[in-house]
């Protein structure tokens, strides 16, 4: 049996006129796939505060209203990492995002499913082949309206 512990980490979908919000990432960690903002589960933290915490940190905005959108087993075979991810939508209906973590991101991009790179993360590769992708499709849909 190996040391290697499961962590979790929360990604946010933060969706707005039929685009959802991705960067590319710079860290050895998924480095050069495309992810949307989000972060570790901290002790003693709901999935909501970590999204709303994680979303702040990286893009100086504030979420509104964090609802779950779903879960993926992420298993990063190269660089040896487990990782449950909860997947949240949240709003976010003003301003543009920041690159506050530079090291980290090289830039923010409003992308739809059509628009979205191929190079993705292993948490967003994963849900757009579950059964939540659907409920991502509805909520890009219903924020055109």
């Amino acid at each position: 049996m190996n040391d290697i512990k499961v962590r979790v980490g929360v990604g946010v979908y933060v969706v707005r006129n039929g685009k959802f919000l991705v960067g590319k990432r710079l860290n050895a960690h998924g480095q050069d796939t495309y992810a949307c903002p989000g972060g570790h589960m901290e002790f003693g933290e709901s999935w909501e505060e970590t999204a709303t915490r994680e979303f702040l940190e990286e893009t100086g905005l504030k979420i509104e209203n964090p609802r779950f959108l779903g879960i993926t087993n992420d298993i990063f075979e190269k660089e040896n990492k487990h990782y449950i991810t909860i997947s949240v939508i949240a709003d976010c209906p003003n301003g543009e995002p920041e690159i506050l973590e530079s090291n980290k991101c090289s830039g923010w991009h409003w992308v739809d499913l059509e628009t979205l790179p191929k190079e993705k993360f292993v948490a967003l590769e994963n849900l757009l082949k579950s059964e939540f992708k659907d409920k991502l499709e509805n909520e890009l849909l219903n924020s055109k309206k």
